[in-house]
């Protein structure tokens, strides 16, 4: 096989806080970039704000050392994009609209089946992802897929980035009004705005509401690892949560992804809540990323039917 005839795949994580992008050559990193997310495909419009962000990021890829030459070299397209399970009509309109931005074959599929794509290279397992938003994806031997939870910030996403943030604040205006104990994320809540009065306007004049409340999970975090007993209070009910989640999808190997599971603090919870279940932890072999450009060349995955392609 000759390096020409080796396909070169780009690869997109989109999820409702960063788009990730990643061109690739038989798993060597040729050129990649960062940006915003979108709220998720089965927001209102989900398919053309996706491609939208989808497409401002390639502007920054482009605009790296290695980024226009490797993107004129693309022969596939792999998307993990939030949402894609709950509006399949979403995902293969996104389809349609990135073949015709890049014409090259295009696979999508739900963000959160392309990290468990990365994490165990089709093979069975749970994954974990925790975002602003929370799902679990479990696949069996079988082949069977299983999704726990995943229902979006107003009916689930429960321990979720959203669900520590909205907590988080709703624990500082307790504080503020008396009915809650003293807690550091009071200060905090309200640095945001300058008058925790204005909080409910901040949250609900963005077009994201779950992002923006999202936004305040970090803060939680930080503080629950300095010792602040509310926050510590909300890190462990997430944890308990997300656990339960885990527990729901019947296997014991649980990988983590999403930006949540990055923090130390967060993924050490995390691991005692699962173990408090019965569950382990274990290394994923890939990203999300790794798992996108799987799907846009690999045809026989156990889960195709989730899968559009276009």
């Amino acid at each position: 096989m000759t390096l020409a005839s080796v396909p070169v795949i780009l690869a997109v994580d989109l999820g409702k806080t960063s788009c990730r992008v990643r061109v690739t050559r038989a798993g060597q990193v040729l050129a990649e970039a960062a940006g915003a997310g979108a709220p998720g495909l089965a927001d209102h419009d989900g398919a053309a704000v996706s491609a939208r962000a989808i497409a401002a990021t390639l502007t920054t890829l482009r605009a790296t050392a290695d980024g226009a030459h490797t993107l004129r070299q693309v022969t596939h397209l792999g998307v993990g994009a939030a949402g894609a399970a709950a509006a399949p009509a979403a995902a293969a309109a996104l389809a349609v609209l990135l073949r015709a931005e890049l014409d090259v074959p295009v696979a999508v599929l739900t963000d959160a089946l392309a990290a468990h794509a990365g994490a165990f290279g089709g093979s069975a397992g749970t994954v974990l992802i925790t975002g602003t938003g929370a799902v679990v994806f479990s696949v069996q031997a079988s082949g069977l897929v299983l999704q726990v939870d995943g229902w979006g910030p107003w009916l689930g996403d429960d321990g979720s980035g959203r669900w520590i943030g909205q907590r988080g604040l709703h624990a500082a205006l307790s504080a503020h009004d008396g009915r809650g104990p003293q807690t550091a994320l009071l200060a905090d809540a309200q640095a945001l705005t300058g008058d925790v009065a204005t909080l409910p306007i901040w949250v609900a004049e963005t077009d994201a509401p779950a992002r923006r409340l999202g936004s305040f999970a970090p803060t939680v975090l930080h503080r629950a690892a300095e010792g602040d007993a509310v926050a510590v209070g909300i890190v462990d009910e997430a944890s308990r949560l997300l656990a339960a989640s885990c527990a729901a999808a019947g296997q014991p190997d649980v990988s983590f992804a999403g930006g949540l599971g990055s923090s130390d603090y967060f993924a050490r919870r995390l691991t005692d809540a699962l173990a408090a279940s019965g569950l382990h932890r274990v290394t994923p072999l890939g990203d999300p990323l790794s798992g996108a450009a799987l799907v846009a060349t690999t045809l026989a995955l156990p889960y195709e039917r989730w899968i559009t392609r276009g």
